[in-house]
């Protein structure tokens, strides 16, 4: 272990680990570059590497790219990486009331801590933990989604019937395009666009930045207050908030560890399972979704714990964990080495080094994650309103176009915008959109497979009700679910018993109203759901059918109470609705202009554009050309990173 151990600490492998964790938390923070585009921008780096030194590299930028996630989704409400999306529930909140910068130290501090506890696993548990995962069958992937789905009742923000019908509407967006199970073609209504379904990422930051943006430019407010003193990395007081979170930290790490080895589980739905342990586990569970850093202890803890997690039955069965290890077993393989139960025995020298190298790249991280944390801090809170809506708006799109170089995600990824923004202002939560976008092919090909398992053994109920995982999961779920309506149980008993009567605020006609055209629109996404599902055969349309009718029993369910109790969440929308207007409308036109005009000069007039719609104060000609050009070299500096360095293949146009 020692020679190993000295390997891994060698000079060039010690560079290569501070490089990676470098570019990858850099790639990471940039909405759109997921962590396996990271990994596989730079995989033929490695090629003419020792595989020991490519497997250090790869897996540095892979940990990196995991954390860098947070920024965004600390400072800018959008999810950098997909195992990001939890981070947003309380990072954002936090930054808002002026504690972003403690915030990014608890993201780096959980990062590091659940990075080497998967590490640890890795080096010591890989074995067994590989076989334990193997135990989870298509019901159990079922039952883990559904899990997930169960936080649908601590994200609804008061309104449960909304978030349920919210969560069911991102179920039916997760079936649009080739069905998995059977091939079959679902909900493209004849368009090729379609065809390859909604692009989770691009969703992603379509629902959660676009309508930050759009209410950035409404008002003159600031995005973030700048704090009134310098207050460093305020390591101290973040210590001292993991300690208090101690066995948050672990067992969200221990989650994510376990999450990881399960192969196609990934990093997004640990954090998922992570967070929602840690509401329930908490003193104080009511605060989780406003500003509470457990909230991001537990989800960046748990997400960076697949990185060593996801490597188990990569390198001990060859079966990737998460989708960058399938890029870097890829590399393995051009490389020539050999992933299986003999690679450990076999091929010590590799693996070990490379273990020790995660360690090393994990630790790396704490230094590197909070000076580009500092920085990136800095630059949103100082930038001003007029310089960081078009930057932001243009690494939105290009972001969504690089995924899978397709214009069609970057427009389906402002129109979901849109619908997240009108939904969330009718009090629709947006995050069980996303929860249903990402959870639902999980669940639907764990139920299917199930079902038809089940159906061929002539033992349905025993294969989703009978299997030791699956009820674990189950109760696990049922307690996830029922334990966010405890303290409204609790009052409502003790109201009764002291006969009180609930005092409620009726709404005006005119709110009640639109609550009805809410319910109106989701129930006709319902009934087309239902309307198609009868043209497609049984294992295709099973599903969807399933989710679309519940769907429609949850509206009507709504309907009445909303009749009976006249009681409306709906948030307010100051500021210009011209300005607000103006967001969508500039970045759909840039959109089309892209084949003419090229990237960086639709880009660049995109920008401009979006400085007049988020510009308040008048400017002297000077300081608005100064705004002006320093926009545009942004803009353009982007465009060619993203064309030259990334090697993502832009539109061609006049620029």
């Amino acid at each position: 272990m020692l020679e190993h151990l000295m390997s891994a600490f060698s000079p060039l492998n010690i560079f290569l680990a501070l490089l990676g964790v470098a570019a990858g938390t850099i790639i990471g923070s940039i909405p759109g570059l997921t962590a396996t585009m990271a990994v596989a921008v730079l995989v033929p780096i490695t090629f003419s590497m020792q595989p020991d030194s490519a497997l250090i590299l790869m897996g540095a930028i892979y940990t990196g790219a995991i954390y860098g996630g947070a920024y965004a989704a600390i400072l800018l409400n959008t999810p950098g990486t997909p195992s990001a999306i939890a981070t947003t529930f309380d990072g954002y909140p936090m930054a808002k009331r002026g504690d972003g910068d403690l915030a990014i130290s608890l993201a780096c501090l959980a990062s590091v801590f659940g990075g080497l506890v998967g590490a640890l696993a890795l080096l010591l548990l890989a074995p067994p933990l590989a076989d334990a995962a193997l135990a989870f069958g298509p019901v159990e992937y079922f039952w883990l989604a559904v899990f997930g789905l169960s936080l649908i009742a601590a994200l609804s923000e008061g309104e449960f019937l909304k978030g349920v019908i919210a969560a069911c509407f991102g179920l039916l967006l997760a079936m649009i395009g080739i069905s998995e199970t059977s091939a079959e073609v679902r909900f493209t209504f004849g368009s090729n666009t379609l065809l390859g379904g909604i692009e989770v990422v691009s969703a992603l930051i379509g629902l959660y930045c676009i309508p930050v943006l759009i209410d950035l430019v409404a008002t003159p407010d600031r995005h973030l207050n700048p704090a009134e003193t310098q207050r460093g990395f305020r390591l101290v007081e973040a210590v001292a908030t993991m300690l208090k979170n101690k066995w948050n930290v672990l067992r969200s790490s221990l989650i994510g560890t376990f999450v990881g080895a399960l192969p196609g589980a990934g990093g997004s739905i640990a954090g998922l399972v992570a967070y929602s342990e840690a509401r329930r586990s908490s003193k104080t569970p009511a605060d989780y979704g406003k500003g509470e850093p457990g909230g991001v202890i537990a989800t960046e803890s748990a997400n960076n714990a697949t990185v060593g997690g996801g490597f188990i039955p990569t390198l001990v069965l060859g079966i990737p964990g998460t989708p960058p290890d399938a890029v870097i077993l890829g590399a393995l393989l051009v490389q020539g080495v050999r992933t299986g139960p003999t690679l450990f025995s076999d091929g010590a020298n590799i693996v070990y080094t490379f273990i020790f190298g995660l360690l090393l790249a994990t630790i790396l991280m704490l230094p590197v994650g909070l000076l580009i944390g500092r920085f990136a801090y800095g630059a949103i809170v100082r930038a001003p309103k007029s310089a960081l809506v078009p930057i932001v708006a243009f690494m939105t799109v290009i972001g969504s176009f690089a995924i899978r170089n397709s214009l069609s995600d970057v427009g389906i990824m402002i129109v979901l915008g849109i619908i997240g923004w009108i939904a969330s202002k009718r009090g629709f939560s947006v995050s069980p959109i996303v929860l249903g976008l990402i959870l639902g092919r999980i669940a639907e090909q764990g139920f299917v497979q199930g079902w038809t398992i089940g159906d061929a053994l002539g033992d349905l109920w025993g294969q989703f009700f009978g299997r030791p995982l699956s009820l674990i999961i189950i109760a696990m779920t049922l307690l996830t679910f029922i334990y966010p309506f405890m303290p409204q149980l609790k009052a409502l008993v003790s109201k009764s018993a002291a006969g009180e009567k609930r005092q409620s605020v009726r709404a005006s006609g005119g709110a009640v109203a639109r609550d009805v055209i809410s319910f109106g629109v989701f129930g006709l996404v319902a009934a087309v759901a239902i309307y198609q599902s009868g043209s497609l055969n049984a294992e295709a349309a099973v599903f969807p059918r399933t989710i679309a009718i519940g769907m429609v029993v949850f509206i009507a369910i709504a309907f009445i109470r909303l009749i009976l109790t006249r009681d409306v969440k709906e948030l307010p929308s100051p500021g210009s609705v011209t300005r607000r207007v103006s967001v969508p409308v500039i970045m759909m036109a840039a959109v089309l202009l892209i084949p003419v005009l090229g990237f960086g000069l639709a880009g660049a007039l995109m920008g401009l554009a979006l400085i007049a719609a988020a510009q308040y104060e008048r400017l002297k000609a000077k300081p608005m050309l100064i705004l002006a050009v320093s926009v545009v070299v942004v803009i353009f500096l982007f465009s060619f990173g993203f064309k030259d360095i990334l090697g993502v293949p832009l539109p061609g146009g006049m620029f």
